[in-house]
């Protein structure tokens, strides 16, 4: 492929509730939204997962927005023809910013499975026609508004619950919840809120009959998740350190999880997330694909991924209605509890371009020279 120009969007979206996790308060998306265009005349689309501050990550959507302009495209250009699954190598001179660099090679990826009429989904290897729906709760104002969410959420059909807890906000919260729902698989996610010294703490959690730990300690501190599995019968999964297949073979090797999230952003794209995927299958780690708070774009994309068939558990693949009242695209809905994997060519949607216009705050086109 060739790419001839790439359109940037900065759009706007609220959110249909308050979305509360230990690291802030969301009401509404901003979101990098990227279109690119080939020499050719195919379009790819893909969507950049950071959040405006850098509290889940050290990035943030503006720093994402910059490098892409100032140091990746120009590397791009400079290569004429190219395929997308060479852009790791491309870009591996430029250290880290995964986020930035998920975005910009899942609309080439997009833009070429498209000229080649193939889907992401049969690309990737996907063996699902359908996905599992989980959803994220986030952390209620009260106990009884925690109730009433997720009585919503289960009677809607979801087939997994996650819960976001910080201390202070933990074992009662869960212990409700289990009381009310005994049989739903449930998890709880920290978003590293926790310290080494919590570890007694956290194993309170075993009596509630949890999928799992998602995060509870600081990214860094492989060692502390390792010294944690060993004082809870609760499996730990790790998210916001898992950033490459490298980092997923070190923290399974120190048995600092024994569950990965994979997210295609915060691991750089979806090519590095199969090599995640594939490895974990080989050694009998499960995964399972999770979210953020993505539109039609990413979730489309993410709902590919988790058709894989190492993805045994439920991710955050949420209908679109979980999050907006109306997405960019044609909106996901959940089916007795699943999610149609798009079968469309490349990521197989495409933005409503008359709603994308009308959310969008800025816009810039940057063209090959």
């Amino acid at each position: 492929m060739r790419i001839r120009s790439v359109d940037f969007r900065i759009i706007d979206l609220p959110l249909v509730r308050p979305f509360r996790t230990s690291f802030g308060t969301q009401v509404d998306r901003r979101i990098l939204v990227a279109a690119v265009n080939t020499e050719d005349g195919f379009t790819g689309w893909s969507e950049c997962v950071a959040m405006t501050e850098p509290l889940y990550s050290s990035e943030y959507l503006f720093e994402c927005f910059d490098i892409i302009k100032r140091f990746f495209l120009p590397a791009l250009f400079s290569q004429g023809d190219f395929r997308a699954e060479q852009i790791p190598l491309i870009l591996a001179p430029f250290l880290g910013h995964p986020m930035a660099k998920a975005t910009i090679e899942t609309a080439c990826l997009d833009a070429e499975l498209r000229r080649e009429r193939k889907s992401l989904a049969s690309f990737l290897g996907a063996v699902k026609s359908k996905v599992e729906c989980g959803v994220s709760v986030g952390i209620a104002s009260s106990i009884p508004a925690l109730v009433d969410e997720v009585t919503g959420y289960v009677q809607e059909g979801y087939r997994r619950i996650k819960l976001k807890i910080e201390p202070g906000w933990d074992l009662e919260p869960v212990a409700k919840i289990r009381e009310l729902f005994p049989e739903i698989p449930l998890q709880v996610d920290a978003n590293q809120a926790y310290k080494r010294s919590d570890g007694k703490h956290l194993a309170q959690l075993d009596q509630f009959n949890l999928l799992l730990i998602e995060q509870p300690l600081d990214e860094h501190d492989i060692l502390g998740h390792a010294q944690l599995a060993e004082m809870t019968k609760t499996p730990i999964c790790l998210d916001e350190s898992i950033i490459s297949l490298q980092s997923a073979q070190d923290a399974i090797a120190m048995g600092a999880t024994s569950v990965i999230n994979i997210k295609p952003g915060r691991a750089g794209g979806y090519l590095e997330s199969k090599r995640i995927h594939d490895y974990c299958q080989e050694v009998s780690i499960p995964v399972w694909c999770g979210g953020m708070l993505e539109t039609g774009i990413g979730r489309a994309a993410n709902v590919a991924l988790a058709a894989l068939p190492g993805f045994t558990l439920p991710g955050d693949t949420s209908a679109s209605s979980r999050y907006y009242k109306r997405d960019v695209t044609t909106p996901f809905e959940m089916k007795d509890g699943y999610l149609d994997v798009p079968t469309g060519e490349g990521i197989g949607v495409l933005p409503d371009l008359e709603f994308l216009e009308s959310i969008t705050s800025e816009r810039e086109t940057i063209k090959a020279l």
